[in-house]
């Protein structure tokens, strides 16, 4: 179970870079490139499945919020709290 635990909270960790950095990954240095090509490859896939089921919220015009990020931010804290 512990395994799992760190599983999470890495990926949590992930996703927290992902979202801060994706809008401006062409500007980072080449060793921070490989590992958000990294995170982006583990993260890319499962959002992507993920916004089969929920789609972005509307919260303004031409705005919205990416639901599935937000998701699988409350189901990664789930699993760190069990």
């Amino acid at each position: 179970m512990i395994i799992i635990k760190v599983l999470a909270l890495l990926l949590l960790f992930s996703l927290f870079i992902y979202s801060k950095i994706r809008t401006h990954e062409n500007m980072l240095f080449p060793q921070y490139e490989k590992l958000f090509k990294h995170i982006k490859g583990v993260l890319e896939p499962v959002l992507k499945f993920m916004n089969t089921f929920f789609k972005p919220m509307k919260i303004g015009t031409n705005l919205s919020v990416d639901s599935s990020q937000f998701i699988l931010f409350i189901l990664l804290l789930l699993i760190i709290s069990i």
